[in-house]
């Protein structure tokens, strides 16, 4: 193949790209929409949406937080929790999704300690107070996938 028509094919598969790209970039449904899918999604599936939500609401907490917008960080904060506790009901009573459950849990947890120690001393009791309760969901979470507490 001459330079020319390696330099026309190039030229051509990425303006195919560009042309495609929007079609193959899916856009993120928004928390709202999240929340309202919640009451129609089947119960084995919840969790995983629950956990989803929750998600979203700690990274729009992180952004909030660090903007100063202290009361719409506080809600996004009540909502990761309220959604993470709601991902442990799911999870523990369909024994669906316990485990990644568990795991966005922990990684929850470790984003707001993270978080904790970037913002006021002021800010600092709400976030430990989400921590502790996301332990709390995890360690309930681990106690029904190993309901006898492990080796003996």
């Amino acid at each position: 193949m001459k330079r020319s028509q390696v330099s026309r094919i190039a030229v051509t598969a990425l303006l195919v790209f560009i042309v495609a790209r929007p079609a193959l970039a899916r856009e993120e449904p928004s928390v709202a929409e999240l929340k309202e899918r919640l009451a129609n999604t089947d119960l084995r599936n919840r969790p995983a949406l629950c956990i989803r939500i929750s998600e979203l609401e700690l990274n729009a907490a992180g952004r909030l937080y660090n903007s100063g917008a202290i009361l719409p960080a506080q809600a996004a904060l009540a909502d990761v929790v309220s959604f993470a506790g709601l991902a442990r009901e799911y999870a523990i009573q369909t024994h669906k999704h316990e485990k990644e459950s568990e795991i966005a849990l922990r990684r929850a947890a470790h984003k707001l300690a993270d978080l904790k120690h970037a913002i006021s001393r002021d800010d600092q009791a709400a976030v430990q107070n989400a921590i502790d309760r996301l332990q709390r969901f995890r360690d309930d979470l681990l106690s029904a996938m190993f309901p006898h507490g492990g080796a003996e």
